[in-house]
């Protein structure tokens, strides 16, 4: 529907996005009047528009319009051109002054301002540097919209057309004639197939060199996403044929041009990476050289070993620490190296290690820094060892200005160092290939690294596989845990867990006190159980709160995948109630007491931690994929909602911003990595293959600390143990690793 009226009022107005919810006033409404809600940017008080749209009922709001698509109508009467004029849209100009410059120019008023601003100076009051001011305005608010109208007809969003006015100006007609790749290449949020979409409209042939450059760096950008570093180069032509439809010579000759210009490199032996990922696996390479080279030549006398030995006893025999012979040698080994790894899955000990490990260094008076990937892992991390432990990104304390790549910018560099004799960073298994690299610009020379993890987990979402690789360099030094005390414990979770990680089905008994498995065929049983389990029977044996009840999924689409289990875990964990506030964002509701999860990084988010009393106590920026917290507050009349994160970090979200946010009821086994959960459901009947995998399965189970319940088909569970999956990531640090340490192999 297409309605004409005139902007009356503006209830929200957002300059930096141009989304904007505003009082259109047209004949063409039964009561005269309608909100509308849209991205119109440049969309001033008195403009005259015709909008199309849907009418839709909101649920706090009421009725408004949907904007879809917008147009400016030329101000024509007297009285349209005064009532915009006098709405303040031109500074300095209200409504004595609008009237006065209506009643001197009459309709030619805004060709006046455009064409000969100079003339306003006629009028009483405007100055000739107040006319000049005020007709640069004029035509800075006409290209704007000149500039919208122009984009709108190659399919390009008003948000979007925002982006691309505030980044190109002027210039953005002839690069949308000549070369409209460059939108891909400069500006965040635009890929290769949007940009691909706009050139055909723009008339730019398939065999432009444009068009072959912006899809090589689109296909290598894909396969970083995938976690790769680099492509091997008949994969890397493949791929590219395959997405532009082109020869092989000529994604040949374009690649060397590319090369050339440095915007990709072409390794011998391996392939093609991006240059961020190929320079960063070298100063990882050189950096662990030089840390480790650090420590390598201080021999230990055995004077010094038996020193080592005695102190390591005294700190078993202090905290009650019960560890074994190959724990006790992690620790000697973690004290006398600059580096050393320490890895095992769960109910192996690490933890227990690592606490030995850092009473070894607080006793000597040294600064042992802590950290972990995501919020969550380090607030484990934190509880388990009893010492403050931070995120990668807080410790290293991001600026909130993301780079091109769009990787962090860190206050703590080469330039400026972490503070610290020793740094241990947990789940290593999770630390990508840029964030390492941040990492360890960050850390000082003389400094001891610690690196944990378990290497059977799922690798990181970003590029890269850092644990991996380091574990299959033989000369760095390592502990590799594989006794199980978890078991001895009385639990079957870390042995059942062990069993998964070997290729052996996991053992279910019904005399077991914390791993379940519940045979159901169909998906209606499988919602019933989940929501039973969560909100009586588990709680009620292990004397749990259901907020510490974890469903993990597979898959994101499909009934029992994220997109299907929120919804109906929310109806019935957290039902709708007039006392409770709520937000509307797409087909989601946000309600108080939701758990929800941040699903990109957004590196300029302001979050505070409150201490006691209430009292803001630490303030920064940049909340991260993955984090997990409750809605704490909905605010319907600023229309924001506030998250309390795992790691106590309050967060404030304006209604624009709730698409960075999702349900967490249900969460993939992906985003559960690094945390650990008191009860873990996971539901498993029948899904894509490429899910179904081992190391997924033991990444699930290894989630839980005391109940793990499958809830499904048997033939399922088999189906994942089999299925080892193909984990190979393309990465290029082995081989850097091995230049670094040739010598000594």
């Amino acid at each position: 529907m297409k309605y004409t009226g005139y902007v009356e009022y503006f209830s929200v107005r957002k300059e930096d996005t141009g989304f904007v919810i505003f009082n259109l006033v047209s004949d063409d409404f039964e009561d005269g009047e309608m909100k509308c809600i849209g991205v119109i940017p440049g969309l001033e008080v008195g403009d005259n528009i015709e909008v199309e749209g849907r009418e839709e009922v909101h649920a706090i709001y009421g009725a408004q319009i949907r904007v879809t698509s917008y147009k400016n109508l030329p101000k024509e009467d007297i009285f349209s051109i005064e009532r915009y004029l006098a709405s303040g849209a031109i500074k300095g100009v209200g409504a004595a002054l609008a009237a006065r410059i209506v009643k001197k120019f009459k309709t030619d008023t805004i060709r006046i301002m455009e064409e000969e601003p100079e003339r306003l100076s006629e009028i009483k009051g405007i100055s000739e540097r107040m006319a000049r001011e005020i007709g640069i305005q004029v035509v800075e608010k006409r290209e704007l919209r000149d500039a919208m109208m122009y984009l709108a007809q190659y399919g390009i969003s008003n948000s979007m057309a925002l982006k691309i006015y505030r980044h190109f100006g002027a210039d953005l007609y002839q690069i949308m004639r000549e070369n409209p790749y460059r939108l891909a290449d400069e500006i965040r949020g635009i890929g290769f197939r949007s940009a691909d979409e706009i050139a055909e409209r723009c008339g730019i042939t398939k065999d432009s060199p444009a068009r072959i450059n912006c899809g090589i760096l689109y296909v290598l950008s894909q396969y970083a996403a995938e976690g790769h570093t680099y492509m091997p180069k008949e994969e890397f032509i493949t791929a590219v044929r395959k997405v532009l439809e082109v020869s092989e010579e000529q994604i040949i000759r374009q690649t060397e041009v590319l090369s050339f210009e440095k915007k990709i490199i072409e390794k011998e032996g391996l392939g093609i990476f991006l240059p961020s990922l190929y320079y960063a696996e070298g100063y990882i390479a050189n950096r662990l050289g030089e840390l480790r080279d650090a420590f390598l030549k201080q021999s230990v006398s055995p004077s010094k070993k038996d020193e080592i030995i005695n102190r390591i006893e005294t700190i078993k025999k202090e905290d009650r620490l019960n560890l074994d012979d190959v724990q006790t040698d992690a620790v000697f080994q973690a004290v006398s190296r600059g580096l050393f790894l320490l890895t095992g899955g769960p109910g192996t000990g690490k933890t227990t290690t690592i606490r030995a490990i850092i009473r070894y260094f607080d006793n000597l008076g040294e600064t042992v820094l802590l950290c972990a990937p995501t919020g969550r892992a380090a607030k484990r991390m934190e509880e388990a060892t009893g010492y403050e432990a931070k995120t990668i990104h807080r410790l290293l304390e991001v600026s909130g200005a993301p780079n091109d790549d769009d990787t962090a910018i860190f206050n703590r560099n080469e330039l400026n160092p972490l503070e610290a004799d020793v740094i241990i960073v947990d789940e290593m298994s999770m630390v990508d290939t840029l964030l390492f690299k941040s990492l360890l610009s960050a850390v000082p020379t003389g400094c001891r690294l610690i690196l944990s993890g378990d290497a059977n987990q799922l690798p990181s979402v970003g590029p890269g596989n850092i644990l991996k690789d380091l574990l299959n360099q033989p000369v760095l030094e390592r502990t590799m845990l594989e006794k199980i005390y978890r078991q001895e414990e009385g639990g079957d979770i870390a042995a059942n867990a062990d069993f998964i990680r070997r290729g052996l089905l996991p053992v279910v008994s019904n005399e077991s006190s914390d791993f379940f498995f519940v045979q159901r065929n169909e998906t209606a049983s499988v919602y019933r159980d989940i929501v039973l389990l969560m909100k009586e029977k588990i709680p009620a044996k292990f004397k749990i709160n259901e907020k510490q009840v974890q469903v993990l999924t597979p898959m994101r689409n499909g009934t029992l995948g994220v997109s299907g289990l929120n919804p109906v875990l929310q109806e019935k964990c957290n039902p709708k109630d007039p006392k409770k506030g709520e937000m509307l964002r797409g087909e989601t509701v946000f309600r108080l007491g939701d758990r929800v999860m941040q699903i990109k990084n957004n590196y300029n988010i302001k979050w505070r931690i409150r201490g006691i009393n209430n009292i803001v106590g630490e303030e920064g920026e940049g909340v991260f994929n993955g984090d997990t917290g409750i809605i704490t507050d909905v605010n319907p009349i600023d229309k924001s909602i506030t998250v309390t994160f795992d790691d106590n970090k309050e967060v404030e979200y304006e209604r624009d911003m709730l698409e960075e946010l999702e349900l967490a009821y249900a969460i993939t086994i992906h985003k559960s990595q690094g945390s650990e959960y008191p009860a873990v459901i996971l539901p498993l009947l029948d899904g894509p293959a490429k899910l179904y995998t081992r190391n997924l399965l033991y990444t699930a189970v290894s989630r839980g600390s005391k109940c793990v319940m499958i809830l499904g088909k048997w033939d399922a569970v088999k189906k994942m143990v089999e299925t080892e999956g193909n984990l190979k990531r393309y990465t290029g640090l082995p081989e850097r690793l091995k230049e670094i340490f040739e010598d000594e192999e």
